[in-house]
This record gives structure tokens, sequence and C-alpha cells, in this order.
């Protein structure tokens, strides 16, 4: 008889009425070991990984089928058929050339496709790996983080503030526990959460002992045991039942299906007239001159459109992206460029963020004076100064150091190891410089050795402390200790510590205390405050926070990134201005920001106090004026980014705690924190720094600007490009008495100055590979030198449209000039036969559109300016010359492409003709750079003129 595997066994349990201890035997997994490495690879295969159920994957044949699904390849096979058909009409002799031509760059074209689409999808992939979730559990007894994808039933896993709940799970303990399950049940408020066993009929929203996959811990710490994986889970249900969304297409998106539409149609009437013109003027007398007019509007259409752009758009942001992530900024979405790059504010934290994260506790100020503390970092290295006030003893002031600091590392959940030479904080920076300060003053290790922690009340941003219920197994007491911000702090103590004595805390020295805060936030410290009191052997709550003693405050240094003064001078060069939010004091925050270069010396900061008291239009005002937040809760950074955004503002904001999520949510930028930020808020975010530093938000508004220049570069070039080919075969055909386009050898032969094949080669060759290397251009124009692009003004301005007229119209005229050059009679006459006219011609447009490539790289800059800094540009450039030359002068190619041999000097004569696109254009941005020179400064727009 088969014998159920205890996850199998597990399903027939209701886990949120069945006991902790039960159900843990039932998954065979102890508490306090958690599963082993063999357990959970047996576990994983049997039950898969814990990911909800996403779409099939698309066959590969459907996938190459789809290159083939788009109305401009439906025109092209339907060119193929026309071909065919007047080629069996007259008599199936040879092989059907135009359309065999066709029909190799239908399928060349497919290929290309194929080939960005799968790089694209596989840098999206890579991103996604970047930013999965991440779950800490207990396996093989030690605690581990680990994909949540990685999770298996039977795993212990470990919740804190902050965690997004990786499965559904039954809680085995749990201190101040409370989940926000919105996404679930639809219930706004958080959920308090208990371990106890319930029974009878309990809805989804009132089980209590169970956290759910999708769900995000917003308080206190807690153990469970995992449940149930993937599709089982409650949220895996609810995503059966639901058909998956369709991604939304970004602005960018949206606007590039528009311009392609409308050119769609445009040129679509235009082949329809050019087939009209060239019927009417030159007359269709044979089946085949029909099929050459049908062909030849047919392919104008398609040529004319750049339906190559969505894919090489896609592939261009993808590459960009990838290479931001490899500086450490992770964009989770691809299109997320195109607002980074419209960024105008930065509102950033400043601890971790703007500095550099190694809390130092150097100072501790109590009733009797002061301890200065040597050392910095997180090795526990280190010597302590007494400096004791007039009337104050030493011994008085050192037993006064000694309960801050025991009383700060019991209230505390932050550990320091030493890994290869290097010391290492698991948990908060600030709560590990207790931890190393306790090395530098005499006997504290041992005396913290003496508690034993019973309960937690966990930190909250509203509460600003946390606070902890400890035992003394010497004295048979119980104390609390609280730690938390000392103005804050001060208002729940009624007595202070002196010596071995408490005396009561009166109005002088609340007010000393108070002072003494105010002197070291001016010195640029965080400060935080350390109190106790006896209590009741119960637990420990919010309740607990009243009646304390003080100890003493701490003052605690971060000094600022070497870089980030340097970064926020580039953003203000750029245009964007910085705003610092933090809950510190406001003293402290103005010195930080001060030396940052933030603001001025005596520039004031808000508090959220001051937040408190102001409407939504008050804060609008306050934000335009004040760059410095502090004392502010997290409900407070939601207002400010309200407030940003109705002045017109587009708002990066970066955060890590969970209470963060809100604001990251409603910025247009959401930036989590890679190393401390939670899960919640890496969720919320669009970008995730993974060295949590100020510098490289601006580093990827850099590249994001460079980004936005590259799609301008290709779509300017692409567009005036495909223009040229349109105005070639229009004017051809209207002026070709005027330019004496005719073949003298038989005059009465239909006259075409490009055929259908020749376009499409054109487009085929000039379109993807030239366009690609310029979406990986370096920086030609000082992208950080402007202001931000403002998001409401589209990519294709009236200044673009006006440059791709210009290039478009030049390109088709020395092309028409080349072939009339080459005939006898017109403007200027030649003595070539109208093959060889129709070579030069075709030869000439492709070299224009690649020296219009270099042209495009810069709307205002010499094509010679950093020429050189684009290999691939160059490879491009070369690779598609050297097919030219085998179009043209290779005997099968000729034959596809009614082509001739060009001599030396006729190719010379090409390359003249078509550098006349490159001068021109050269002119007119000296032209451009003389008069933005001289003309008047420009009046800034409003959010513009904030930084």
């Amino acid at each position: 008889m088969a014998v159920d595997s205890p996850t199998e066994r597990t399903l027939s349990l209701t886990p949120h009425l069945t006991g902790a201890r039960e159900l843990s035997d039932h998954l065979q997994v102890d508490p306090d070991v958690g599963l082993s490495s063999a357990e959970v690879e047996a576990r994983l295969a049997e039950h898969g990984p814990n990911e909800l159920r996403s779409k099939d994957a698309v066959p590969l044949w459907r996938r190459i089928l789809a290159q083939f699904q788009d109305p401009l390849v439906y025109l092209l096979l339907v060119a193929i058929v026309v071909s065919i058909t007047a080629w069996v009409l007259e008599g199936a002799q040879g092989v059907p050339v135009d359309a065999v031509v066709i029909a190799a760059i239908v399928t060349l074209n497919a290929i290309l496709g194929f080939v960005q689409e799968a790089k694209a999808e596989d840098a999206v992939a890579a991103l996604a790996t970047m930013t999965a979730a991440s779950s800490s559990v207990l396996r093989d007894g030690r605690p581990t983080a680990l994909p949540s994808a990685d999770l298996v039933p039977g795993d212990i896993l470990l919740l804190s503030e902050g965690d997004a709940v990786g499965a559904d799970a039954r809680l085995l303990d749990a201190t101040g526990l409370k989940v926000q399950e919105a996404a679930l049940t639809g219930e706004s408020a958080a959920t308090v959460k208990s371990a106890t066993a319930l029974s009878g009929e309990v809805a989804l929203a009132d089980r209590v002992n169970m956290v759910h996959k999708g769900t995000a811990v917003v308080e206190g710490v807690g153990r469970a045991v995992v449940t149930t994986t993937g599709m089982q889970t409650e949220m895996g249900h609810i995503a059966a039942l639901l058909d998956r969304t369709e991604q939304q297409p970004s602005p960018l998106q949206v606007e590039i299906a528009r311009v392609s539409r409308t050119l769609g149609a445009l040129v679509i009437g235009i082949a329809i007239v050019v087939m009209a013109t060239l019927a009417f003027v030159q007359g269709a007398d044979s089946p085949q001159e029909w099929v050459t007019i049908l062909l030849l509007g047919v392919s104008l259409a398609v040529a004319a459109v750049p339906e190559g752009l969505p894919a090489i758009l896609s592939v261009v942001l993808a590459i960009g992206v990838r290479a931001m992530a490899r500086r450490n900024a992770v964009m989770k979405h691809l299109h997320s460029v195109e607002t980074l790059g419209s960024a105008s504010v930065i509102c950033s934290d400043k601890t971790g963020t703007l500095t550099r994260n190694e809390m130092t506790l150097r100072t501790i100020v109590t009733a009797s004076g002061r301890v200065e503390l040597s050392g910095t970092g997180y090795a526990p290295v280190g010597d302590a100064v007494l400096v004791a006030d007039d009337d104050g003893e030493d011994e008085a002031l050192l037993t006064e150091a000694r309960l801050v600091l025991i009383g700060g590392s019991i209230a505390n959940n932050a550990t320091i190891a030493e890994q290869d030479g290097q010391w290492v904080v698991h948990g908060d920076p600030t709560e590990a410089a207790f931890i190393v300060a306790t090395h530098k003053l005499a006997e504290v290790p041992e005396r913290i050795d003496h508690y034993e922690r019973r309960a937690e009340a966990p930190f909250t941003s509203e509460r600003k402390m946390m606070s902890v219920l400890a035992h003394h197994d010497d004295r048979a007491e119980n104390r609390v200790y609280t730690k938390g911000a000392a103005d804050v702090l001060l208002d729940r103590c009624v007595a202070e510590r002196h010596g071995d004595e408490v005396v009561p805390l009166d109005d002088a020295a609340r007010a000393r205390f108070t002072a003494t805060v105010e002197e070291l936030s001016g010195e640029g410290f965080r400060t935080l405050g350390v109190a106790y009191r006896v209590a009741d052997d119960g637990g420990a709550d919010h309740d607990v926070e009243h009646d304390l003693i003080l100890a003493g405050v701490v003052g605690i240094i971060d000094p600022p990134r070497e870089e980030a003064r340097a970064a926020v001078a580039a953003a203000r060069r750029a245009g964007v201005r910085t705003i610092m939010i933090t809950g510190d004091h406001p003293a402290t925050a103005q010195r930080i920001a001060a030396d940052l270069g933030i603001i001025a010396e005596g520039e004031r900061a808000a508090t959220g106090v001051e937040l408190e008291r102001l409407d939504d239009d008050a804060l609008v005002d306050l934000v335009r004026e004040v760059s410095v937040y502090a004392r502010v809760a997290p409900h407070h950074k939601l207002r400010i980014v309200d407030a940003l955004q109705r002045d017109g503002q587009v708002v990066a904001m970066t955060g890590d705690g969970v209470n963060d999520a809100p604001a990251l949510k409603s910025a247009d930028i959401g930036i989590a924190m890679g190393i401390t930020g939670t899960e919640v808020t890496k969720e919320a975010s669009r970008m995730i720094l993974g060295d949590d530093n100020f510098a490289t938000i601006v580093a990827a508004i850099h590249r994001g600007r460079i980004i936005f220049d590259n799609i301008g570069k290709f779509l300017r070039y692409m567009m005036s490009s495909n223009l040229g080919e349109v105005v070639t075969v229009f004017f051809g055909i209207v002026l070709a008495g005027v330019l004496g386009l005719r073949d003298t050898a038989n005059p009465d032969a239909l006259v075409v100055p490009l055929l259908a094949t020749q376009i499409l080669w054109i487009n085929l060759v000039t379109d993807s590979v030239p366009a690609l290397a310029m979406g990986v251009d370096p920086e030609i124009d000082d992208v950080m030198a402007r202001p931000p692009r403002r998001p409401d003004r589209p990519i294709l301005d009236r200044p673009m449209w006006a440059r791709i007229l210009f290039t478009g119209f030049l390109m088709g005229a020395v092309t028409l000039l080349t072939m009339d050059l080459f005939l006898p009679g017109g403007l200027l006459a030649g003595s070539e036969s109208f093959d060889t006219a129709r070579t030069a011609g075709f030869t000439t447009l492709v070299l224009a559109q690649l020296l219009n490539a270099l042209s495009s790289r810069s709307a205002t800059q010499s094509s010679f300016h950093r020429m050189f800094r684009n290999p691939w540009l160059w490879a491009a450039i070369g690779l598609v010359v050297v097919l030219q030359i085998v179009v043209v002068h290779v005997p099968v190619m000729q034959q596809a492409f009614t082509t001739v041999p060009l001599t030396g000097m006729q190719w010379l004569v090409c390359l003249a003709m078509a550098s006349v696109v490159l001068w021109a254009q050269e002119i007119v941005k000296f032209a451009h750079r003389v008069w933005a020179r001289h003309r008047p400064a420009p009046v800034v727009d409003a959010p513009t003129a904030q930084v």
C-alpha cells in the first residue's frame, strides 16, 4: 500500500483549524531547524516552483509565423502573387525573378524581426531574474535568504516588517505581527495576526493564524510553516479564475504606433497616386508593365513605413536597460526609461543613499556628562573618553553610559559578524552601531549576557521607537528597554538616571536634554534616546512605553558619500532638483543637506509637524521653496510626491521601508533600495538600486537620457531615409521629362526611377542594421546640460519633423540628379544607359542613407564630433557597403536586382553626390550653433525653474 508523502497528507488538513505543532509534525519538519537541503530538493521536484502559472510559451512555429502577420507583409505577399501571375501569363519562361527576390526579402525581414524579438525577450527575462522576490527561511538550522520561487511546503518562513509573504503559511508564533492583505481580501486595514488555532467555519479575511502569498508584513515579526505553494495558494486560485491581462503600452509605444499608422495611411495614399500618375503619364501597354506599376506601388508603401521600428525599439531599450543594470540601476520595465529621462525632481532618503550607511556611534550624553567613542565603521574596535560635567563624577558617568548601551543593545535586532576579514551587519545599521559600541566600553557585553529577551514591541514609523521586555537572571527583575527618536522619547519619560539613583525629570532637565539633542544634531549627528523602566512579567506592547526613566542620548554619525555631492551638482546642472526627506532631527538634516550642496547654508528644513498643518494648496507652495524635510512619517512622503506632481514635476522617489510603498507607487519613478529595501518596496517600485547610492540614480537619469536620445536618432534616420525613397520615386515619375529619365534604347518602355526589388533591398539593408547600431550610440550631445524633457512633448516634435522632411527631400533630389547626370538630356547631360543611371541612382540613395546615419547622431553637433566613438555603426556601414557592392557587381545579384557594374569613377560620383546630404546638414547644424550662441536666454518653464 502506497504511503502518502507528508505534503500530500497536509492537503487533507485544514491548516487554519490545525494546531501549529500538529501541522509541523504532519509536514515532517522541526520548526527550530527547518527542512534539510535533500528534503527541499525532493519536495521541489514534487510540487514544482512556487510560481503562479504564466501564459503558455508560444511555440516556435507560431513565433515565426507571427513575423508574417503584418499588413505590410500581406502587401508583399500580394506582390509575389501578382508577379507570379504575370510570369505565368507570359509563358512561364525562366525564373520569376521579381517573385523570388521579394520572397527572399520577406524571409530575411522575418528572420531579422525574430532575432530582434528574441534578444528583447532574453533581456526582459534577465531583468525579471534580477528583480525576483526573495524570502527568509530556516533551512538546515540556519536562516537564509532565497528566491521565493524556491519555497516548498514545510519551509519555515521568517517574517519581519517589509517582507512580501512568499507562500501560504500557518503561523507558528507572532509578535506584534500585522499583514496587509488588501490584495487578497479587499480589507484596507492591516490584519493583526496570531498563532492561535481557530475553530468552525472561518472566512478567508478572518484566518488570523495564516499568512498568504502576495500579501505584505507591515509590522512585527513571526515564524510560519509553508502549507501550499504556487497555484495551490489562495492567490493561485484567484489567478486560475482570471484571464491574464495584457501589459498596457507605454506613451512612447503609443506614439510610435500612432505615427506608424498615420504614415501607413499616408504612404498607401501616395503609392496609389504614384501608380495612377505612372499609368497616366507613361501609360501601360502590356500585362508586364501593369505588374511593374503594381509592384512599384506595393513596394513603395512597404518601404516608406518603418515596419521594423517596434522590434528595434524593444531591442534598443533592452540593451540600454541591461547596461543600466550592470551599473546597479535595475529598471523593472523597459519603457520606464522614457519617464526616467524626464525626471525633474529626485526625492531621496538620507541614510545609505546620500550617506555611506556606515553608522558609527560616536558620543553618549547622559545627566553626568559625555562619553566620546573612537573607531569608525562596524569593526568592534575603539576606546572611550569620559568627559564629566563640572559637578559630575566619572563613575556616575560610566554607569549611565553603560546603561545607555545596554538598553540600546537589548532593544535591538541587529547582529554583526566577521566574514572574510570584513565585519558585516545583519539588520538595521543604526541598531548595529549600538552593538559595535558595546565593545568599546568595559563590562557592557558581560552585563548584556545577564538579560533574556521575553517580548518585543517592534519599531513603527508612527511611534518612532521600539521596546523590549527583558528578564535579568541575577536580579529576578523584568525591565522594558525603549530606544527611539530622542525628542519623541522624551515625552514618554518621567524620571532620569543619575549614577545609581533615579530623580524626577523636571523642566530644567527636559530643557537641558532638548538642548543636547539640538547641539548634537547641529554637529551632523543622528540622535537616539534610550530609556527603561521596571515592569511586570508580561508581554511587551505599545502600552508599556510610558513612565520611562531616561538613560541618555547617543549621537550616531553616517558620513556623506563622497560621490553624492558631485551627483547632486550634476543633477542640478541637468535641471533636476534634489529633495532630501529623512526622519532625522531638522538640524541634522540641514547640516547634511548643506554639506552635500542640496541647500545653501541657513536654508530651512520643514518638519512633519509643519506638513500636518498645511492643506494641499499650501503644500504645493511649500515644495517649490523647501528642499529638506525632517521628522517626516511615510504618509508625508506621499503628500510631498502628490504636491510636486500637482506642480508639474516628474518625481523620482526613493524608499526602503514597507510604509514607503504608497509613495513609491504614486511617484513617476519609484526607486527601491536593493540592499536595505524590503520586498514590499521592491515590488512597488519601477527601479531598484543595487548599491543604495544616490549617485547611481543620477547616473541612471543620465543613461536614460542617452537611451531616449538614441531612440530619437534612429527615428530621425529611419523616417528621413524612407521619405527619401518616396520622394525619389514620386518626383522621378512626375518630373521624368524634365530630368531626362527615359530609356533611350527602348523609348516606349515603362520607366521608373527605382524598381520594386531595389526599393525593398534598400529598406532591408539600411533600416535594420544601422538603426540598431545607432540605438547603442554613446553620448554625442551633452544630455546633462539641458533641462528634463517634458512628458507631454512628443518625441517626433516639429523641429524633428522639419529635419526629417529636409533630409528626405534632399536625398530624393540628389538621387534623381545623379540619374540625370548619367543620362543624356535633362538638366545635366550625360551619356550612359538607363540601366547604368538607375544603378547609380540606386547606389547613391544607399550611400546617402549611410551618410545620413552619421549626421542623424546629433541634431546640432557636427557629424565629425566624436565620429569614431561607435564602432558598431561603422561596422554596420561597412557591411551595407559590401552588400551594395555585391548587388552591383555579382552576376546573380545583378539579375535579381536589375543592376549593371559601375566603374571606380562612377562609384566616386555616387559617393560625391550622396555626400551632399551630409554637407547640407553640416551647414544647417553650423547655422543652428551660431544662432544658439547669440540668441537671448530662453524663459524657463515653471517646472524647470525650481531647480
